[in-house]
């Protein structure tokens, strides 16, 4: 009673919590009994929890309550839906009449001999008809509470339900009903001044005697550190039960409760902590400020002072009612199954931590659901600190290694077993560029595979990303440009495959992590491409990202339209027989802002030049306009609205510029017929990012026949 006085009214002025209610907790309820045990006398426990609050006083201004962000979700909702569990099955029995365990005992081996479980059957055994009559009335009364407009209003559903449960009880007293509640299973509050219970014997003194006593500091410790722990976890809890969402300050929290802790052992009060019961009652009862805690501790002072009488007149039945009630609420089945949906990994040690708690007591319990997340936790990281990812460069498949943020010595077992996978001529790569953090084991197994295992393996490894404070430098060996080498070793034939799996990387957002910089220094030498590509200018259609390709790997030629001028065919001629590259790919694309156009002029015949007072764009309009009128699929909307159409006349406007390629460039021409070079047209999707790549068909003299048969 002391310490929920105090508790309420010292701590929940200081404490910055907002439905938090403080008081003594059932889960210190062996610590206090074995510390008093072994101290010898109350009096030298009390000294005990005088220092234990000025140590939890030191924690809060030492910043110490930071260890409450380290508790796991799932083990914080473990502890709710625990809770919850327990009330249920530690309720139950008061709620029939079956009082032999003392009220609040949330331990699994209760005080009556038995345990949680054995009592439940004994209760089903030996229940009372007037303690169950009170206890089920009070029960409708809060279902029913809460499906009604009443829940709205200022008074709490729990306390309408003990008042009722209390006037049953008085009417069967008042009527001389054989079921009538006897004092064995009322409330028992001790009534000052009567049975010579008196002030001096509630107030207590700490024997300041003892101060050198070592194990009077060995209980302080220990009461300290566990009602430290056991505040961090409730409070955590219980701000998950705001309906606010409100934030409760850990440091400040701990300082109230080591003042409050002081107090209590200065005037006889046993050691408290923040209640998750109390407090879960609390917001279930509607309370939204912390003036609830401190009216509380008031009315708790106010109520055993004048009013014990009256309160010893409440059946135990009915407060059990209240408490079974929050237990549902607290361990409902929508946690479980939200629980359930997160995976495994969350789930486990939820319903471990549960269990736990249920099984043994508050504290252990969440220890051990701690230990089962941390097992998870270093489970999973066991095979997450880097990932593997197959590349194919020009030079070949490269195996990259992409270390994680935290690479740390949980990883070394699986980074070995993956270095031991790899074969002679193996290209591997591990890159850190994405890594802040690298364990020494890590770094140490690194360096011996680089300079050892590898070299004797004949794998080439290569290191990218290390920062400056490793004892690693960056060695590439793979080759990821177009080399004179990689260039001779081509063919047209897997440039075009180079092509499509490069632009299927671009669509899946898998694109390969090139070092610009030194791709930039290794062709500062010269320029070896594999291809040249005429494409149009549209700022929608970046070759070498569409493509997914490094520095020099391709010739760019880009012009409206993608119609090529003589100039723009002997850049091409240049590439291909001058600087060696192997494929020539004329890319249109969807939605062509200069196939719109000569949609339009085509259509309405107008001059291009009078109408837009551009000299050169007929250059452009005009030979689009051949593959305009070689459409004939379309017979209505032949404008830039139709956007099926437009893209009809791109394709065929591809078709046309690489026959243009062919009959205007006999060097061209003749190294596309020697199977020297390759040539492929490629439609690019601007809504998709896909490109479609085809062959030049057959020729047969009509434009419209060879697009059917491209689309065939």
């Amino acid at each position: 009673l002391i310490a929920g006085v105090i508790g309420g009214i010292l701590v929940g002025i200081l404490s910055g919590s907002h439905v938090s209610v403080t008081g003594p907790a059932a889960g210190l309820a062996a610590i206090v009994l074995a510390q008093i045990t072994s101290l010898g006398s109350f009096e030298a426990f009390l000294l005990a929890v005088f220092l234990a609050g000025g140590i939890q006083l030191g924690f809060g201004l030492f910043k110490a309550g930071f260890l409450a962000n380290y508790f796991p979700t799932n083990v914080i909702k473990g502890l709710l839906a625990a809770i919850g569990v327990l009330l249920i099955l530690k309720q139950v029995p008061h709620l029939v009449g079956y009082d032999k365990d003392w009220e609040g005992d949330m331990s699994f081996v209760s005080g009556s001999g038995g345990n949680t479980f054995t009592d439940l059957v004994a209760a089903a055994e030996a229940f009372l008809p007037g303690a169950l009559l009170v206890g089920l009335i009070a029960l409708a009364i809060l279902v029913a509470w809460d499906r009604t407009p009443l829940k709205k209003t200022i008074v709490p559903g729990p306390l309408v339900a003990v008042v009722a449960g209390t006037l049953v009880s008085e009417m069967l007293v008042w009527t001389g009903s054989g079921w009538q509640v006897d004092g064995s299973h009322l409330v028992n509050v001790p009534v000052i001044g009567g049975d010579n219970f008196t002030w001096s014997e509630l107030l207590r003194m700490p024997d300041f005697t003892r101060l050198g006593d070592p194990a009077i500091y060995v209980a302080a410790v220990t009461l300290a550190i566990v009602a430290s722990l056991e505040t961090l976890l409730n409070v955590e809890a219980t701000d998950r039960l705001d309906p606010q969402r409100r934030w409760t300050p850990q440091n400040r929290e701990l300082v109230a409760q080591g003042v409050g802790n002081m107090a209590a052992g200065l005037v006889g009060g046993l050691p408290m902590t923040s209640v998750i019961v109390r407090s879960s009652v609390n917001v279930n009862a509607g309370s939204r400020t912390k003036l609830s805690c401190i009216f509380h501790g008031v009315l708790l002072l106010g109520s055993v002072a004048l009013l014990p009488g009256l309160l010893n007149r409440i059946p135990l039945s009915a407060l059990a009612a209240v408490l079974v009630v929050t237990g549902f609420k607290l361990a409902s089945p929508q946690l479980v199954r939200s629980m359930w949906r997160e995976g495994t990994a969350q789930f486990i040690p939820f319903a471990v931590t549960v269990l736990a708690i249920v099984f043994t007591d508050l504290l252990v319990g969440v220890l051990i659901g701690l230990a089962t997340s941390l097992a998870f936790i270093l489970w999973s990281n066991l095979n997450r600190g880097f990932r593997v990812i197959k590349e194919e460069h020009v030079g070949g498949l490269v195996h990259r290694i992409e270390l994680a943020n935290q690479a740390t010595f949980l990883h070394r077992a699986h980074l070995n077993l993956t270095l031991g996978e790899f074969r002679p001529g193996d290209q591997v790569l591990i890159d850190a560029r994405t890594c802040d953090y690298v364990d020494r084991d890590i770094l140490t197994t690194i360096r011996e595979y680089a300079q050892e295992t590898a070299p004797g393996r004949g794998v080439k490894i290569s290191l990218l990303g290390f920062q400056d404070r490793y004892p690693l430098k960056d060695l590439v060996q793979y080759v990821d440009v177009s080399t004179r080498e990689v260039q001779s070793q081509l063919t047209p034939r897997r440039v075009l495959q180079v092509l499509r799996e490069g632009n299927d990387r671009f669509v899946s957002g898998d694109r390969l992590h090139r070092d610009l910089a030194r791709q930039v220094d290794a062709t500062s030498e010269g320029q070896h491409p594999m291809a040249v590509v005429l494409s149009c200018i549209d700022s929608r259609a970046p070759v070498e990202m569409l493509l997914d390709l490094g520095i020099g790997d391709a010739f760019s030629v880009r012009l409206a339209g993608n119609v090529p001028s003589r100039k723009a065919l002997g850049s091409m001629e240049f590439a291909c027989k001058v600087a060696g590259a192997k494929l020539i790919l004329v890319l249109g694309h969807t939605r062509c802002g200069a196939v719109k156009a000569a949609c339009d002029f085509v259509g309405s015949g107008a001059d291009v030049e009078k109408v837009t007072g551009l000299k050169n764009l007929p250059y452009v309009i005009a030979p689009i306009g051949d593959a305009v009128r070689a459409e004939t699929q379309t017979r209505d909307d032949r404008t830039s609205g139709n956007e099926a159409f437009v893209d009809r006349v791109a394709r065929l406007n591809v078709i046309q510029v690489m026959r243009h390629v062919r009959e205007s460039s006999p060097a061209l021409r003749a190294m596309i017929d020697a199977g020297q070079i390759g040539m492929v047209g490629g439609m690019y999707d601007v809504k998709t990012g896909q490109v479609d790549f085809f062959d030049l068909p057959e020729a047969d003299g009509r434009l419209a026949a060879a697009e059917v048969a491209t689309t065939a």
